[in-house]
């Protein structure tokens, strides 16, 4: 494709400045020049135009934790603690869900996704099905993702046979859209001596097929106050300095880790992750509905971890709104420490994109927008009331726009969305078959 993007205002994320009246030329998967309009018009004048000059261009974000097929439970049980809610009512009903129940799920999250803005998906859930499963339906919808088989203790002969079919079939897959993860649950439910193989084993994929790029492991971590106390009663360890420390001694933290939630870090924690590099996945909404706590963010940055946003599943969140996240992220650092000036509006949406992508160790691709880079790409529309007057436009992606402001979205210099319009699958169609699962789940709940 040979693709003109007229911006109204660019911002790259490559540093703080912001362009106006500019272009920014795909060509095939990748952007192939920036530059003012003007001068794109006659250079380019062969090249189809998108037109973004009521827009704000800025790079796709990137929702660095989730579990997209957990979209088929929206709302199916709120305002409950974690372990309760996950123990008495969530596991239950994943326990009644088929494979195309997840594709199903995984696919109304990518929708909902790439309309708000999301151009990657970093998800761990169940893979059961080599053809119905979420690389196959995120893929579908033309984003990126990120795929983990979740792991636990109880069932490690499963675990391993699963994983070892999700790399060799999956990592590289569709253009290089979809890669994979491994994903040890929690430290209280994995054993140590599991995630020192977990560790191992993403080293020996690595070896064999890095040059896909790079596999990554994504864990649960610090989410609950009495998270450490459950390790220690589970399997008898000393986790006494932290929960990162814990994974550190026993060689499981390393620059390819990206733990979600970290909201009960201590000191020595927040030490270790920035020594070893490891990333950190915010979840903002998540972490409050569920009464997890705040996590020390702004603490964290100030000591050089890096920390990228998710929004955590639909059905603790309950949607999956970058926006919502980023805004967020930002106020409850500014309220919880009583200063304005942390978390500004930059920092945030590096956290939703560069940030992420280095999480992820694709931010040779993608995260800014930049020449040579993919052509992941996204442009929202300030011809809105909440959108007018702009003076910044980094302040007004944080705290006034919102995902349904998405106009166009472009992934691996193709047109996914455009015009507020999804193009690759029947949104109405996914929606119908989404809620006709739902039912059918329901009733092999009832039938148990």
């Amino acid at each position: 494709m040979e693709l003109l993007i007229r911006c109204g205002y660019l911002i790259t994320m490559k540093d703080r400045r912001y362009f106006k009246d500019y272009a920014v030329i795909v060509e095939g998967d990748e952007i192939a020049d920036i530059l003012p309009y003007e001068e794109a018009r006659s250079k380019y004048a062969r090249y189809e135009v998108l037109d973004a000059s009521d827009c704000i261009v800025m790079p796709g974000l990137i929702n660095l934790h989730t579990h997209a097929a957990m979209s088929l439970l929206r709302g199916y049980a709120d305002d409950l603690p974690l372990h309760e809610w996950l123990t008495k009512w969530i596991w239950p009903l994943e326990a009644k869900m088929r494979a195309e129940d997840i594709y199903y799920g995984a696919l109304l999250a990518a929708v909902e996704s790439v309309l708000g803005g999301t151009t990657v998906l970093n998800t761990m859930y169940h893979y059961t099905d080599p053809d119905y499963n979420e690389a196959s339906a995120i893929s579908k919808v033309g984003i990126r993702c990120v795929i983990g088989h979740v792991c636990f203790s109880w069932r490690k002969d499963e675990d391993l046979k699963a994983l070892d079919d999700l790399v060799k079939r999956w990592h590289g897959a569709v253009n290089g859209l979809v890669r994979i993860s491994i994903d040890p649950h929690a430290p209280y439910t994995v054993d140590p001596e599991y995630l020192k193989t977990l560790r191992q084993l993403t080293d020996e994929y690595n070896s064999k097929y890095g040059d896909k790029g790079k596999i990554t492991m994504h864990i649960h971590l610090a989410e609950t106050r009495d998270e450490a106390e459950r390790v220690e009663r589970e399997f008898k360890v000393n986790v006494e300095k932290g929960l990162a420390v814990y994974l550190d001694q026993i060689g499981v933290l390393r620059d390819d880790v990206v733990a979600a939630h970290c909201v009960w870090m201590t000191d020595e924690d927040i030490e270790v992750m920035a020594r070893r590099r490891a990333s950190v996945a915010h979840n903002p909404v998540s972490n409050l509905k569920l009464a997890s706590g705040i996590a020390p963010v702004s603490k964290m940055l100030m000591k050089g971890v890096n920390v990228g946003l998710g929004t955590d599943s639909a059905c603790s969140n309950n949607t999956l709104d970058m926006f919502e996240t980023m805004k967020l992220a930002s106020l409850l650092q500014k309220g919880m420490n009583l200063e304005p000036t942390l978390v500004p509006a930059f920092k945030a949406i590096e956290m939703a994109t560069i940030n992420g992508a280095k999480a992820l160790k694709w931010e040779d691709e993608i995260g800014t927008i930049e020449i040579g880079k993919k052509a992941d790409l996204i442009a929202v529309t300030f011809r809105r009331p909440h959108m007018t007057p702009i003076y910044d436009p980094f302040s007004h992606i944080v705290y006034a726009a919102r995902s349904l402001d998405v106009k166009h979205v472009v992934v691996n210099g193709r047109i996914v969305v455009r015009d507020h319009e999804l193009l690759t699958v029947d949104v109405d169609e996914v929606i119908r078959k989404a809620s006709k699962v739902r039912d059918e789940l329901l009733s092999r709940l009832k039938e148990a």
